[in-house]
């Protein structure tokens, strides 16, 4: 793209050099350190900024430059052989590697089982707590506007268990209650969902409105289709054949579990290949893609097309009950550290509620006289049983981390790693050679959560979208934010009010093998700066809206994208992992204990869901209970 391109759609602002600073600098500078070493303060009564406050920092966030590099070290050998470190002098019954929600869930379930006097230290390399859990704030004319940066929402295609449902009651959350606060259908009425069809695959660039909702032969007709495609398309969604006529229901779901959805449609369904495109940047349960989701997945799914005519069985499924905060899941984290830490949110224990507008004291997260501890811009590079994992004392495990350029320990008598399943064969030595081949099998499913704060939303109004499809497009969806009013907290009601837009992106490499296609979508994640990421972002609103009057100029005013490499939890699926028993699973060989060392974390439950998180916290808690003959 030209510079004369770029400043067309709106990309010359000075926003990006703004929000670098403070957004990547800043980050680096003061975020990679805990808030009390930093010397972070939030003086009450004083609206905190984006130095003391890391919810208010905009530009590269999430897996930010200065917060992965020492685990990238450790990945890569630097860290081999006896590591000599300061010793703080610190003991903990429980040190817990990782401050997302399982490690926070662990640490809860720990002192709920030994009692609220139990030294507990959790561990975190991020400048924030609660992991993929990221609350993103923005301040604009005296207004506080939130979004969530990582984990959405309460919700599984399965039920909560017992322990999920006990810790998110004992919170103050309660599920059902949701449908006071959504206020989505009200303030978006008469909005639905759009496609961006884009010149590059179709012809012209064109939002259409009423996909899912008008019928498909107009919609299509809307579309800058070819006649060809257009009509090809237009069969696919609206007649009912079995494109697998001679083969009984079950051989139907065998059939489709092994071939891809591209293959299904290509093959047996008879698509035109140039109608692909259509589907070709779609991302399907887990960020599969239609090249690596089996055709059996899309169908289950229930919005693909091609299967009406198909007679499939389906498994019994009960969802569990939904519910999502303005900041997404950050909420559960800070009802966490409002629990675990006294001081982070004042006296009181919050609620679903009374959580949402409360600000976080930083730097009360890691003082001393608290029992339970929170230490940002700490790594850990090395956890080793001091003695055999078979004769113990009480300071059983070292664990060295990486805290302003030094090493530091401590010991703890039991030890959680609620890390990513990915590094933990290189920061504990100790596991046997099959653990940690089975730790390192996954590829975590990289994932980038943009939110865009714009002036007001008078465009979607004009389009007729709350939410945009844009199947080839850098990101490919974009929505207006969930309209929300809860304790206190209101988002925009009105077309002329500032509103978040939120964006998914899901980098990858069509053709390759499902997880390697994750891995090349980390690595152009990682290479890509935020400048690159702005420009994106600029000029595929301008094109997805510019017909309804949006000028990227004039109403974009803030820019977070949360970066998240490492981001879902690799799941298992029928084309790119051996079918074979529960129990010889990786992520069951994976989490495994060893003496005193636990492993916590959804890879080990191999499902990105804050409930599964939760229920591995809950099982590495009894297994650290049972190494020390507590139960």
């Amino acid at each position: 793209m030209g510079d004369g391109e770029a400043r067309r759609l709106g990309m010359d602002l000075p926003i990006a050099r703004r929000d670098f600073m403070q957004g990547m600098a800043v980050a680096t500078a003061v975020g990679a350190m805990p808030a009390a070493a930093s010397g972070q303060t939030l003086a009450v009564g004083l609206a905190p900024d984006a130095t003391s406050y890391p919810p208010l920092r905009t530009g590269l966030r999430g897996q930010y430059p200065g917060s992965f590099e020492v685990a990238h070290l450790a990945r890569d050998g630097g860290f081999t052989g006896p590591i000599a470190a300061d010793d703080t002098g610190e003991h903990y019954d429980l040190v817990v590697v990782g401050g997302g929600i399982s490690g926070l869930s662990a640490a809860w379930f720990y002192r709920k089982a030994l009692g609220p006097d139990v030294r507990v230290l959790v561990l975190d390399n991020h400048d924030d707590f609660g992991g993929h859990a990221k609350r993103n704030e923005f301040r604009h004319e005296g207004r506080t506007i939130l979004a969530y940066g990582g984990t959405m929402s309460i919700e599984t295609p399965f039920p909560y268990s017992h322990s999920s449902k006990a810790l998110l009651g004992d919170l103050g959350v309660v599920p059902s209650t949701y449908v006071r606060y959504d206020r989505s259908a009200q303030v978006y009425a008469g909005l639905g969902q759009g496609a961006f069809f884009d010149k590059e695959h179709f012809g012209a660039d064109r939002t259409v409105a009423g996909m899912n909702r008008r019928p498909w032969p107009e919609f299509f007709a809307a579309a800058p289709l070819t006649a060809a495609v257009r009509a090809d398309l237009t069969r696919l969604y609206t007649d009912k054949v079995d494109y697998l006529p001679a083969l009984a229901p079950e051989a139907k779901v065998a059939a489709l579990q092994r071939m891809s959805y591209a293959d299904f449609l290509l093959k047996h369904a008879r698509l035109l290949p140039e109608s692909l495109p259509w589907f070709a940047g779609m991302a399907f349960r887990n960020n599969m893609r239609v090249d690596t989701c089996p055709a059996y997945t899309a169908a289950r799914g229930g919005r693909s097309p091609g299967f009406a005519g198909m007679a499939l069985p389906h498994p019994i499924e009960a969802e569990a009950e939904h519910f999502h905060f303005p900041d997404g899941n950050a909420s559960i984290a800070r009802l966490l550290v409002n629990r675990l830490v006294p001081g982070v949110f004042g006296p009181a224990a919050l609620d679903q509620e009374t959580i949402v507008r409360a600000p976080a004291d930083y730097a009360a997260l890691d003082r001393p006289d608290n029992k339970t501890r929170v230490r940002l811009g700490s790594t850990a590079i090395r956890v080793e049983h001091l003695g055999t994992p078979t004769v113990l004392t009480e300071k059983a495990v070292r664990v060295v981390y990486m805290q302003d350029g030094k090493p530091r320990s401590v010991t703890g008598a039991n030890v959680i790693l609620a890390c990513f399943n990915n590094i933990i064969p290189h920061i504990a030595p100790e596991l046997p050679e099959e653990q940690k081949a089975a730790l390192r099998y996954p590829s975590k499913v990289p994932m980038q959560y943009t939110n865009v704060l714009l002036r007001d939303w008078k465009a979607w109004k004009a389009l007729g979208v709350r939410s945009i499809s844009a199947p080839n497009g850098y990101h490919t969806s974009a929505s207006l934010d969930t309209a929300m009013a809860i304790g206190g907290y209101a988002s925009a009601t009105d077309p002329s009010e500032p509103v978040v837009v939120h964006m998914v992106r899901n980098p990858n490499q069509p053709g390759l093998p499902r997880k390697d296609q994750n891995r090349a979508g980390r690595a152009d994640m990682l290479a890509t700066p935020f400048a690159t990421i702005e420009r994106e972002i600029r000029a595929q609103l301008q094109r997805m809206l510019g017909a309804g009057g949006f000028d990227a100029r004039r109403d974009i005013l803030a820019i977070t994208v949360n970066r998240w490499p490492h981001g879902y939890a690799y799941t298992y699926d029928t084309l790119g992992d051996p079918d074979m028993p529960d129990a010889q699973r990786p992520h069951v060989i994976g989490r495994r204990p060893l003496g005193r060392i636990a492993i916590a974390n959804a890879d080990a439950g191999a499902a990105a869901f804050t409930n599964v998180a939760i229920d591995e916290a809950e099982r590495a808690v009894q297994e650290c209970l049972v190494s020390r003959g507590l139960t």
